[in-house]
């Protein structure tokens, strides 16, 4: 299965590497060509990087990689859970584990030539495998620095376990997407209607 971007953020889209549609799990990074391909997908890494990087460290470093990311992704969406819900709260410990993953993943700025003309670009510096998961660590942080909490939601669709960052004007979302569980709820009102 192709990884789902519907989260309205890149932190949310990687706690929705895991879901559960109709009772059934699916794991999208099971392993680490998994993960560097969410990591493309994602746009966190680029394709020729991502090729470099597998060339480089292996498929066991990276299958390696990719458990950690699994392990990330349960605590973040524990962590991120309780800070919806109580965004005031001490997260000492949370912070502590977030600021060493983001330390892991270090970068520069470099001015690149486009179609456009000149643009300058962030690329990170990726030295060992582990150090992949600090760019989720960063996007996990923007999530927890630049967004309200209370618009980080999850889908109210019956057994959906993904998330999304509610970006409607009204902040009244509450389908992971309309055409799949929006469509089906309503579709099970409609027949509860007809049958009452």
């Amino acid at each position: 299965m192709e990884p789902l971007f519907i989260g309205s953020h890149v932190a949310a889209d990687f706690l929705n590497t895991t879901l559960t549609p109709r009772g059934e799990a699916i794991e999208l990074i099971g392993d680490g060509a998994s993960f560097v391909a969410w990591l493309v997908k994602a746009q966190l890494l680029d394709g020729e990087e991502a090729a470099r990087l597998r060339r480089r460290f292996g498929v066991a470093a990276l299958d390696g990689t990719a458990a950690e990311a699994r392990k990330l992704r349960r605590w973040a969406g524990d962590w991120l859970g309780r800070w919806r819900e109580s965004p005031r709260a001490s997260y000492e410990a949370e912070l502590r584990r977030l600021n060493e993953l983001l330390g892991r993943a270090s970068s520069f700025r470099e001015l690149s030539v486009t179609k456009d003309g000149p643009r300058l670009v962030e690329r990170m510096t990726i030295g060992e495998p582990g150090d992949l998961l600090g760019l989720v660590a960063l996007e996990i942080a923007k999530l927890v620095a630049q967004e309200e909490p209370a618009l980080l939601k999850r889908c109210a669709g019956a057994e959906c376990t993904l998330w999304f960052l509610d970006r409607t004007k009204a902040h009244r979302r509450v389908f992971c997407s309309a055409s799949a569980c929006g469509n089906r709820a309503k579709v099970a009102a409609f027949r509860e209607r007809q049958r009452g």
